[in-house]
């Protein structure tokens, strides 16, 4: 497996003006190529592949003498990024790739010939840089990326082939047509999670994990910081260095935000052996201007992502249900779905998009069951997971024939449920 670590290195100011200069060329040789693909487009209807990139810029580099200051092979990496944000692109995996600046962050990446030792890191061109290596590094080194945050820390993440062979998880997924085929039996726990904003992360089994809202705790000290920031005179020291007291508290956040969901995300893949959650459409939810703060700082994308690697790692099953699946407005015990949640629990003089997030709790019309709204849509999250991974498909028993009021459509489990109460009630 391909396993990357994340080191802190401490650079020399030699080693720093070494590292600056790379960047910078670095990222003219990107620049470069990404306005000739641009051009050659435009004049001929086709772009270029990666070795006529790579054979541009080492045209290039008899132009210009200072781009041969910096680690050959990392001028070449530039083109085999660029190609690959390309593919990205036209897959519908990314965005456009965008011409770099030299504000924000940086990185560049050594492909070959880098060495870690017990308490630096060893450079082409540049030697050994200390480095706080935390962790060992086991395995064929494969890829060192550099990096600079925007407080002028200095990073290596260390990609690292271990040679051991990913764990093969107990369902596979064809992309394609949504199927999976299940390897019997699936052992272990399994687990719905339902994310939210007052509690982050709610179980099936009726565990709750508060939101910690890293930003509002952090939120007077940035003000702080801005307002200082936004007094400074452009292009004077002082509002250099009031702009790294802001980059602090950034990055203080974030770090806060991550440490919380590893340790969480962790907790869950190592107790359970089946994790269900939502496919949710976060793009589209962050464009609502009430929730948008929130929502990011909630971190629901990270967590996800979280969840799905290492569960990975561990061989384990991750799975998620289709955004659509009315999770909260369905009862877990008759599986009766409500078209609306009662308005009379809705908080007055709220704006609508959160007047329908105040229901925490509502009563079943059919069997007068009374629900935590987010334990009962971890619940039925559960149990669509275990439907699909039955039944090998997402696909439900609706059609022409087959509907539910209004078009909706339900799950098959939901369907053969009811039926099968309704037939015991009758005899």
């Amino acid at each position: 497996m391909l396993k990357a670590t994340r080191y802190r290195i401490y650079p020399t100011k030699e080693q720093q003006e070494h590292l600056a200069k790379s960047l910078g060329c670095c990222r003219y040789a990107w620049n470069y190529g990404l306005a000739l693909t641009n051009q050659t487009y435009k004049d001929t209807g086709k772009g270029l592949s990666r070795f006529a990139i790579q054979k541009a810029i080492t045209e290039l580099k008899k132009e210009h003498e200072w781009l041969a200051e910096p680690y050959s092979q990392c001028l070449q990496v530039v083109a085999l990024n660029l190609s690959r944000a390309f593919i990205n692109f036209f897959e519908r995996r990314g965005l456009f790739p965008r011409f770099k600046s030299k504000h924000g962050k940086q990185s560049i990446s050594y492909p070959q010939n880098v060495k870690v030792l017990e308490s630096s890191l060893k450079f082409p061109k540049m030697g050994e840089v200390k480095a706080r290596i935390h962790r060992p590094v086991e395995g064929l080194v494969r890829t060192v990326t550099v990096s600079i945050n925007s407080r002028g820390h200095y990073f290596a993440s260390v990609l690292v082939e271990d040679g051991i062979d990913q764990p093969e998880s107990n369902s596979d997924a064809d992309s394609v047509s949504g199927r999976y085929s299940v390897r019997p039996p699936v052992l272990g726990k399994i687990i719905g999670l339902d994310v939210g904003l007052t509690d982050l992360v709610v179980t099936s089994n009726g565990s709750k994990f508060s939101n910690p809202r890293w930003f509002r705790k952090h939120q007077k000290n940035l003000k702080q910081k801005q307002q200082s920031l936004s007094r400074k005179k452009k292009g004077t020291n002082n509002r250099n260095k009031a702009r790294k007291k802001v980059a602090r508290v950034h990055d203080k956040i974030s770090r806060c935000r991550s440490d919380f969901l590893h340790k969480l995300s962790r907790r869950v893949v190592d107790e359970n052996q089946v994790i269900v959650t939502e496919n949710l459409a976060l793009k589209n939810m962050v464009r609502n201007h009430c929730l948008a703060k929130p929502i990011s700082d909630a971190g629901w994308g990270m967590f996800t992502t979280m969840l799905k690697y290492k569960a990975e790692w561990e061989g384990k099953v991750y799975l998620e249900v289709d955004r659509f699946f009315p999770s909260s407005k369905t009862c877990n015990v008759c599986l009766n779905q409500v078209g609306n949640l009662p308005r009379q629990c809705a908080g007055g003089g709220l704006p609508r998009p959160l007047a329908a997030l105040e229901i925490r709790s509502w009563t079943c019309s059919s069997c007068s069951t009374h629900h935590d709204r987010d334990i009962n849509a971890a619940i039925n999250i559960k149990n669509e997971g275990l439907r699909i991974l039955s039944l090998g498909t997402r696909d439900t028993a609706c059609g022409d024939s087959v509907s539910r009021g209004g078009g909706r459509k339900s799950s098959t489990l939901q369907e053969s449920m009811k039926q099968e109460a309704h037939a015991l009630a009758v005899g």
